[in-house]
């Protein structure tokens, strides 16, 4: 079942990426899939009605990160997923058949025609943001048909600028507008100058997609003021990467507890979105690569911890490009995959 809009996937799409021991099964072997004979919205309904909760959807673009001028390769960081992903043992510990591999969202035409344009070039930068605005389009349609069928998206790959499109689909779906919380060194809250990964909350705070709005680990030297404004503005709230590893006038796990209570934690029924810009994480091979960044264990907890609020609607995970591995796409794909496998499996093992 691929359209324009979406390439779905079958088991066997994915033979290659898995490997087989004898004795042993493999988390890859006990995904559910969409039927290929039904349309998207009753697919997903059927899977519901299966006991699936959680669908994954790829988003292999590069654009968002290149038109705010950062480098590419976000666009494999699905794939590097996949090859983790898959491997994982299946045991008692997760549930394979709660999970919907559903494939990814088509953006391929989008990809070639932004390959031939620089950001350097005040016209390409124009159109690589127009094509921005269109992969918006794309992924708010894939994931607003699975916001409708009460399942929860997990979304991978691509830059921080499909935060938008989730947002705005959630809101949508619900009629009402989303809080989140955004694990991120950037508050991407920029000026409203044309889509790239750097506005996607300022853009749906502006539409009325997001209500509150939460930075965790926003690094106080890494955005410029008027984002910072526009955030304030915006009645957002952050606690910084200064104020818990360099002040520590925080411990991470508070830190945590701050941004939940700040969205309200259960006693809201707003919807709610977990972010994560995996270029909080040092070494995570990203468009803009760090070492001064926050562990994978304190990422996963921070993961764990939201994901038993009731009302999580989503899980985003950002920004991941393996060709930026300083030791190679080889080395990129496995620790990409590696870390971005550790995010989801501590969602889908703690929500409820």
């Amino acid at each position: 079942m691929s359209n324009f809009t979406i390439k779905t996937y079958e088991a066997a799409d994915l033979q290659r990426l898995q490997s087989q021991r004898a004795g042993e099964t493999r988390l890859g072997q006990t995904l559910r899939f969409i039927n290929p004979d039904l349309h998207l919205p009753q697919g997903l309904l059927e899977a519901k009605n299966n006991g699936v909760k959680y669908v994954v959807l790829g988003v292999p673009e590069d654009v968002g990160p290149r038109a705010n001028f950062g480098n590419g390769g976000a666009d494999m960081g699905f794939q590097a997923f996949l090859g983790r992903f898959l491997n994982v043992q299946a045991n008692a510990f997760v549930k394979g058949e709660e999970i919907l591999l559903l494939g990814e969202v088509n953006l391929s035409d989008i990809q070639n025609k932004a390959a031939a344009l620089s950001a350097s070039e005040k016209d390409q930068l124009e159109e690589l943001r127009a094509c921005v605005a269109t992969i918006d389009q794309r992924v708010s349609s894939v994931v607003k048909h699975i916001f409708d069928a009460k399942l929860i998206p997990i979304v991978i790959g691509g830059g921080h600028n499909n935060s938008f499109p989730l947002l705005q689909a959630l809101a949508q779906s619900s009629g009402v507008a989303a809080d989140c919380i955004n694990l991120d060194p950037h508050c991407d809250f920029r000026l409203l100058e044309g889509r790239h990964s750097g506005n996607g909350f300022s853009y749906a705070h502006a539409g009325h997609h997001l209500s509150k709005y939460f930075v965790l680990g926003l690094h106080e030297l890494k955005n410029a003021q008027s984002a910072l404004d526009q955030m304030s503005a915006a009645g957002a709230g952050f606690c910084s990467y200064q104020e818990i590893f360099i002040r520590r006038e925080s411990t991470f796990a508070h830190a945590v507890d701050k941004a939940i209570a700040y969205v309200g934690g259960d006693a809201s029924e707003a919807p709610l979105g977990i972010e994560v810009d995996t270029d909080s994480i040092s070494g995570m091979p990203v468009s803009a690569m760090t070492n001064c960044g926050i562990s994978v264990a304190d990422a996963e907890h921070y993961v764990f911890k939201l994901a038993q609020l009731k009302r999580v609607r989503y899980l985003h995970l950002a920004e991941a490009a393996p060709i930026q591995h300083p030791a190679g796409i080889k080395a990129g794909m496995s620790e990409a995959g590696q870390i971005l496998t550790v995010l989801v499996l501590a969602f889908v093992q703690n929500h409820h």
